[in-house]
């Protein structure tokens, strides 16, 4: 069975691990703190994929920012990490095996089409909610890549007031309104003031009805973009993963969408996939594509 070294890359740690054909992790997690400067970071992917090029046939890495179609090079910038870092030639980390990359919210997608939430559904579209929104979309059992490579990112207009900057350097994008940041920003517009997302999260607990009512405001907000991406994409299944995801109620936010979707309806689904659906849609994606 052919068997891929998955990397997962974030703005803090790294993980990697061994995956084979069916999704399945077969070596035990590794952890690495993400280094704070480019060469560092080089040397530590150059490090990770030497320890495991014997038991791989292809390093794949899930990595921020958008993905050319190619699966070589990183399109955008990406703040969270490293000046210089969407700039690497990742295939000169590895003279011996191909090296792969793929956005890691289209990672997260893939690993949930395959073994995740949306297992079975030929249809389906993955949103990341966390700092910033990301966002995966399978078509007929495929990821939607678009021209560029690009497809999927999620920074389409919810407003023209241009009151909330984007970190794509616009305004009011979808992330602007449904990130956690979005959350902090839907509470200041209520009340005039300013908690952390933490805060409204733990106050709403305790009833405090300000912090109740943006995370509400919050979930319908999130209901907008998603009824406008399944009445462009007709999907079966939303997956919401990330750590904002957690605090969605999931069928209050199905009802909303298909009270007012022009397609026939449509579930909402936490994430399955687990902490490393990053890492293993990579590498079920790099082996695909091997076939």
């Amino acid at each position: 069975m052919n068997t891929a070294l998955g990397i997962d890359i974030g703005g803090t740690k790294i993980y990697a691990a061994i995956v084979d054909e069916g999704g399945k992790i077969i070596t035990v997690p590794e952890k690495f703190s993400t280094p704070k400067t480019l060469e560092e970071i080089k040397d530590t992917l150059k490090n990770i994929i030497e320890k495991y090029s014997k038991d791989a046939s292809v390093a794949a890495i899930a990595t921020a920012g958008a993905v050319n179609a190619e699966n070589t090079r990183i399109l955008s910038s990406t703040a969270n990490l490293v000046e210089g870092y969407s700039d690497i030639d990742f295939q000169s980390l590895s003279p011996e095996k191909p090296v792969f990359i793929e956005n890691d919210a289209n990672c997260a997608a893939w690993a949930e089409h395959t073994i995740g939430a949306a297992k079975g559904a030929k249809h389906s579209i993955t949103v990341t909610l966390g700092t910033g929104v990301g966002g995966g979309i399978i078509i007929d059992n495929r990821l939607l890549k678009g021209k560029s490579g690009a497809a999927g990112e999620m920074h389409f207009k919810m407003s023209l007031e241009r009151k909330r900057p984007c970190t794509c350097g616009t305004f009011d994008c979808f992330e602007a309104y449904t990130s956690g940041r979005g959350l902090a920003l839907t509470y200041k517009d209520i009340l005039n003031r300013d908690l952390t997302t933490y805060q409204i999260i733990e106050r709403a607990k305790d009833n405090d009805p300000g912090c109740i009512l943006a995370l509400d405001i919050w979930q319908r907000h999130l209901a907008d973009g998603l009824i406008g991406l399944n009445d462009i994409f007709d999907t079966e299944i939303i997956v919401l993963s990330g750590s904002m995801a957690e605090f969605v109620e999931v069928e209050y936010v199905q009802n909303l969408i298909n009270k007012e979707i022009v397609t026939s309806p449509v579930i909402v689904k936490h994430a399955a996939a687990g902490n490393f659906a990053g890492l293993i849609g990579a590498a079920l994606l790099a082996l695909n594509k091997q076939k």
